[in-house]
């Protein structure tokens, strides 16, 4: 899969029209090798009358089956055998189901240059060393969440001097430990190195609201970051908007709003999206997105609210080409934003009601039939 490799190697990465001619020929390369390898994704195209020749133009992507994130929690899609597979991972279960997604060694192999240009780009990268605090779950054998796997990761943006977790496994559930989380912050405000607050949006809030309420302001060393990466999912009703959230960082911990990255990704579809210093979610090379109509599924304009079409060729494992998500965004000329991207932009708006996914999701599974595993 050379085009795969070719694609993730890009320097440019926001460079949308120079790159379409390699994002089209590693998703005919993608398509055509899952086509191959996994017969109940062969069957979903052949169902759709699709064939990874019609992908001549980026129009066309729209083309290519779309399987919801909804139905990989139902079965399980594979395109190699799971002793070739580098890893397997979990979606993080919030609606008490999992996806349950390979990861092969070609997929590692591309994302790290991904990872590190995109790094680089947003100003995450810094030859410093800095103390994370993680607002999430300590790596545990028994936990094979992505969400995990992808904030221990992001501790390696720079040396790690050590690493603080908010929740830990004890007697074999997860636990919160605030109170070490509060020493750490306040150990650190003493240091001469930079803090990294890492975690879900959700956790920042409600500690950074305890902390105002007792009336604890530190005052981070500067250089620390605050990274956001996952959604609110269960406390979506009481989500706020990401001005008060910044403002509230800013008061508590000291840490400017230039200081807040916030990424967006799933585990079907882990590509690298951060957001740019006004704080918008611009498309990078290694992805596309397409907005669908949630009644025909036919796709939308910019600026038109639908459900959130997620493309890319990198993962050979398991067919995610082409997945549907159960939220609502609308897409942005990128000129809009002012930060200099030129790529369109995606904002979220919250999830969809579940019954228009779930037809479309069991619709899948009838064609594929009541086997576990294809």
């Amino acid at each position: 899969m050379l085009s795969r490799q070719r694609l993730f190697w890009r320097l440019q990465p926001y460079d949308l029209p120079g790159s379409d001619e390699s994002f089209l020929r590693a998703c005919r390369d993608n398509c055509a090798y899952h086509i191959r390898r996994c017969p109940g994704y062969a069957a979903i195209c052949r169902h759709m009358g699709f064939l990874p020749k019609q992908l001549r133009t980026v129009e066309d992507l729209a083309k290519i089956p779309v399987i919801p994130t909804l139905f990989f929690k139902r079965k399980t899609l594979f395109s190699m055998p799971q002793w070739r597979m580098a890893m397997k991972v979990t979606s993080s279960g919030t609606s008490g189901k999992y996806s349950r997604i390979g990861f092969d060694w070609g997929c590692i192999l591309a994302e790290v240059p991904m990872v590190v240009n995109l790094g680089f780009r947003h100003h995450l990268v810094s030859p410093k060393p800095a103390h994370c605090v993680i607002l999430g779950y300590k790596p545990h054998k028994s936990n094979h969440t992505g969400v995990t796997r992808t904030m221990f990761g992001l501790t390696h943006f720079s040396p790690p001097l050590s690493r603080t977790y908010a929740l830990h496994m004890v007697d074999g559930s997860y636990v919160p430990d605030l109170d070490s989380v509060a020493a750490a912050l306040k150990r650190f405000e003493r240091s001469h190195f930079p803090t990294r607050v890492i975690g879900f949006p959700s956790y920042l809030w409600f500690g950074l609201k305890r902390m105002e309420e007792l009336g604890l302001r530190l005052r981070l060393p500067r250089g620390s970051r605050i990274i956001l990466a996952g959604g609110w999912k269960q406390h979506s009703d009481q989500e706020v908007d990401k001005r008060t959230l910044y403002a509230l960082a800013e008061r508590t911990l000291g840490i400017p709003e230039g200081n807040v990255n916030e990424l967006f990704g799933a585990v079907e579809h882990p590509i690298f999206y951060n957001t740019c210093k006004r704080h918008h979610f611009h498309i990078p090379a290694y992805g596309r997105i397409i907005i669908r109509d949630p009644d025909t599924l036919e796709p939308l304009p910019m600026g038109r609210v639908g459900l959130i079409n997620l493309i890319s060729p990198l993962m050979t494992a398991t067919p995610t080409l082409s997945v549907m998500t159960d939220d609502l965004g609308y897409l942005t000329p990128g000129e809009r934003c002012g930060c200099g991207i030129r790529s369109p932009y995606l904002t979220i708006l919250g999830r969809v009601g579940m019954s228009d996914i779930q037809t479309c999701a069991a619709g899948a599974s009838e064609l594929l039939g009541k086997g576990e595993a294809f």
